[in-house]
């Protein structure tokens, strides 16, 4: 059984001796609960990568408490600068060019010359780096192509026995993973959208980019076609619900027999925040019914709606084979 930390000063200090340690700790975010390891130890990282079941050209997401700690490991251009005032610490990465004596191991950037950083806005998350001293590396904390975990009974019905300890805060606020921005290439890019709407990016640095680049190398996480899905499957923006299926229903709800509603007044910050759960519950739920698939209806592809709907997307596609 892992054990669950309390987030107070006890609990923080046990977490960051398990991590100094080389061991496995899900820690809270307010995005999702993240699977932490040091990230300059290459054995711990390789611990995250085993305990998740996540194939290793898949690059992690490396934790720092603030700009000033990140800017020791990778190289901020001027517009990495005026994103990192604006929105850190908030739910936004941004994949920048290593340091030449960057210490991070390389097999948490998946070997690239590039790694994805960010600053936590959680507060027991940035007290747990204070009190690390070294970066932590920390995907979702499921395995890997599940739905993310936004409370620690998440945590531990996909990694019960497998980490170390679970740092348990309550329910991530935002619910969704950070929004991803690559600007190590010539023109910035939208790897994948999260917590923070690319509107709001694209207001502080110009037009950017969409997608990954084709052909290369995954540079951040979230960019397979097959990811966060539930083990039933999930048919998109439908107008009716089958006799076999569950509802996730966003406003106003179709008829149907078992419902999750994500926000019945339409809130997409309410429905960001109720997604992973939402999709858990029904996945749970739904097969005692007899029921064979989850109907989601349309979502607004506005705002945070870009998020939920990138999500929902990868949720639906058939299932990858490593």
């Amino acid at each position: 059984m892992t054990p669950i930390f309390r987030p107070d000063h006890e609990g923080i200090v046990s977490a960051a001796a398990l991590l100094r340690a080389g061991c496995l700790v899900a820690i809270p975010t307010e995005t999702v609960y993240g699977l932490a390891a040091d990230a300059t130890s290459d054995q711990a990282v390789a611990g995250v990568f085993a305990a998740k079941g996540r194939p290793g050209f898949n690059p992690l997401i490396c934790h720092f408490p603030d700009a000033a700690a990140a800017a020791c490991h990778v190289v901020f251009s001027p517009q990495a600068e005026r994103l990192a005032q604006e929105f850190w610490p908030g739910p936004l990465t941004l994949v920048l060019p290593r340091q030449p004596e960057c210490p991070v191991t390389a097999r948490a950037g998946a070997g690239l010359p590039t790694l994805a950083v960010r600053v936590p806005a959680h507060p027991v998350a940035r007290a747990l780096l204070e009190a690390c001293g070294f970066p932590l590396a920390a995907p979702s904390a499921n395995r890997s192509g599940g739905v993310s975990p936004t409370t620690a009974a998440h945590v531990l019905a996909d990694l019960d026995g497998r980490i170390a300890a679970v740092l348990d805060a309550g329910a991530c606020a935002v619910g969704l993973e950070s929004t991803v921005v690559d600007l190590s290439g010539d023109m910035p890019r939208l790897l994948r959208p999260g917590g923070i709407a690319a509107e709001a990016i694209e207001a502080g640095i110009g037009p950017l980019a969409r997608g990954h680049t084709p052909g290369a190398a995954p540079a951040s996480p979230g960019l397979l076609a097959s990811h966060y899905a539930p083990s039933l499957p999930l048919r998109l923006d439908a107008t009716h619900v089958g006799p076999d299926e569950a509802l996730l229903a966003f406003g106003a709800p179709l008829p149907a027999g078992l419902v999750f509603n994500l926000s019945a007044s339409g809130d997409l910050a309410e429905a960001a925040s109720r997604l992973f759960a939402g999709l858990r519950w029904l996945d749970t739920e739904a097969q005692p019914h007899g029921l064979r698939g989850i109907a989601a209806m349309p979502v607004p592809r506005v705002g945070l709606g870009d998020a939920i709907n990138d999500r929902l997307r990868r949720a639906s596609a058939p299932p990858l084979g490593f």
